[in-house]
């Protein structure tokens, strides 16, 4: 089933190093000042230099969350290593494919028999004009494809390249130039949807930037993390902005040394986060249930990458679900929280610190490599003024009880030198003060008090999105809720009704709020990026669902597609 033609998607290849993601970057920047929406993804093989490239890139009129089912150009600076995208990149069968013929074969298996074909001879006009570059070439190339105005390109082009002289920018202008007359003859089959004239000022940012912006706004002031992709940009972001506020960013020596670091920092009274990826959470969890036994609260950015161990460390997957909702030993309840889309990025992060020190509890936050990479020209997020405030202790006589048994089940809690508000924080059982101690009932009523708080705090309509109405649902969660999205829109075209559900709030569970957003579904479609169903496994632990419920799931890194999801729809009105 082809899609609906509201957009128009381009794939650029090339070997690593041939500028196919600055291609990518600076084609996406010109759509968006044109007054269009777009989404740019890459996606790169594990080495550290050379491989293949590509950069994934999709304009539309609307807000874009996710690639379609296919590709209207495919432009090709070079092919070596091209076949290795094998299925990830699929190809309209009325698809433009162009690119140098000096460069490789296009793989047979990647462009249909009836995709049209051209050249860009990049390596021959290189060596004719040696100030060029191959991707500047395919940047004009592709804008005069996709109907780019040309004094917008060049905007951009010296805003990027201007300070390195006019020499470097007219070189970089001939051959954006060059680029586009080599196509000139030739016209994508769908025309790319019209502009907004009146669009405002949209953002350029990617989800982990928007990781960043969100810990800023929830009052995160200290971050300590290790580098780890996909999760390194929200450390590059941080450093310097943190520092523009008064914070701080340490990179430690490792995961280990990152997550105590941000233990000590929030003990001493300041918001605190640290990012990585799967294996650098494998590492943490021992702390992060320290962490939720002294109740001391931090927030922890686990962006997903495909495993187990080292595994796929550029390609995206939703595995790591099992270890950050269930992963600390003994019972030790935390919060678990998956953003959705790129500016949900920053409302899910400010969230979560603001409950992390709200509850005095770690936060998990689950993002993954398409969403923390992926970078889309998108409206301004509101903004939306939600600080979290620990509840501090001002001890007035008496001995302090650092883990009171309030009816909250939040204690007052003491910063280090508060006269009279001494006390143990450690991972052992404690009393009501803080002494260790192996009592039943101690032990017993801390483990109430510990769960209690966060089953019982109001979350309000944040803990999951509810769209949609119908006897059928899709029942997804974090990036794949915009492309669950997307094809609710294109089976409601086919005549066919369906709710979205997408827990934002994964732990703990909501049983009464799904309950009520069940309400009257017949038939669920989970849909997943895993190869385990670890999503529909958990769904079916703590929730009750219907006896006709159905999955949809792939590990990374060929993500679900909305027309599957739609034929899915489609496949269960059928039956």
């Amino acid at each position: 089933m082809a899609d609906d033609p509201v957009s128009v998607s381009v794939a650029l290849l090339g070997s690593g190093g041939a500028g196919v993601l600055t291609t990518g970057q600076l084609l996406l920047e010109a759509l968006c000042r044109a007054g269009w929406n777009g989404l740019l993804t890459r996606s790169v093989g594990p080495q550290i230099r050379g491989g293949e490239a590509a950069a994934l890139l999709r304009l539309s009129a609307q807000p874009v969350e996710c690639h379609s089912g296919g590709f209207d150009l495919l432009l090709a600076i070079d092919w070596h290593n091209a076949d290795r995208f094998g299925s990830e990149i699929a190809l309209h069968p009325d698809a433009l494919v162009i690119g140098d013929p000096s460069g490789g074969a296009a793989p047979a298996a990647m462009v249909p028999s009836s995709a049209r074909r051209g050249d860009l001879r990049c390596a021959e006009l290189c060596k004719l004009h040696p100030e060029w570059r191959a991707n500047m070439i395919a940047l004009g190339a592709a804008a005069r494809l996709l109907a780019i105005p040309d004094e917008v390109l060049e905007r951009v082009i010296d805003d990027r390249f201007g300070h390195k002289g006019e020499a470097a920018m007219a070189a970089n202008l001939a051959a954006r130039r060059a680029g586009a007359e080599a196509v000139a003859g030739f016209a994508l089959a769908r025309s790319p949807p019209p502009a907004q004239a009146n669009h405002g000022k949209r953002w350029l940012i990617t989800g982990n930037e928007a990781v960043g912006l969100g810990a800023l706004r929830g009052g995160v002031r200290f971050a300590a993390a290790y580098p780890i992709t996909p999760a390194s940009e929200i450390l590059e972001w941080l450093a310097p902005k943190l520092a523009q506020v008064g914070g701080s960013l340490v990179q430690a020596e490792d995961e280990l040394a990152s997550v105590n670091m941000i233990i000590g920092a929030s003990y001493g009274g300041t918001p605190s986060l640290t990012a990585t990826s799967g294996p650098g959470l494998s590492l943490m969890v021992e702390s992060i249930g320290l962490a939720t036994a002294a109740e001391v609260p931090i927030v922890v950015v686990d962006v997903m990458r495909g495993g187990p161990s080292t595994g796929i460390p550029t390609k995206s997957e939703q595995a790591d679900l099992n270890i950050a909702v269930y992963g600390l030993h003994g019972d030790a309840p935390h919060l678990v929280i998956a953003p959705q889309t790129i500016p949900d990025c920053l409302l899910s992060t400010q969230w979560a610190a603001f409950l992390a020190e709200a509850l005095q509890t770690p936060v998990i936050v689950l993002s993954d490599q398409f969403l923390g990479q992926a970078q889309g020209a998108i409206a301004r997020p509101a903004d939306i003024a939600f600080v979290g405030r620990r509840l501090r202790a001002e001890p007035a006589g008496g001995a302090y009880r650092r883990y009171a048994l309030t009816g909250t089940g939040v204690s007052p809690m003491a910063i280090p030198g508060t006269a009279g508000g001494q006390y143990t924080a450690d991972g052992l059982t404690h009393t009501e003060r803080g002494v260790p101690t192996s009592s039943a009932h101690d032990h017993a009523a801390q483990l109430d008090k510990r769960r209690d708080k966060l089953e019982q705090y109001d979350y309000g309509q944040l803990w999951a999105t509810l769209e949609g109405e119908g006897d059928t649902a899709v029942l997804t969660w974090g990036s794949l809720t915009g492309v669950a999205r997307e094809a609710l829109t294109l089976a409601a075209n086919r005549g066919v009704r369906a709710r979205l559900i997408a827990p934002r709030l994964l732990a703990p569970a909501r049983p009464a709020a799904m309950r009520a957003a069940l309400a009257g579904v017949r038939r669920v479609v989970v849909v997943e990026q895993s190869h385990g169903a670890q999503f529909h496994k958990y769904l079916r632990a703590h929730y009750d669902l219907p006896a006709d419920t159905r999955v949809l799931q792939r590990p990374g890194p060929l993500t679900i597609r909305p027309t599957e999801i739609c034929d899915a729809l489609l496949a269960e009105r059928a039956a």
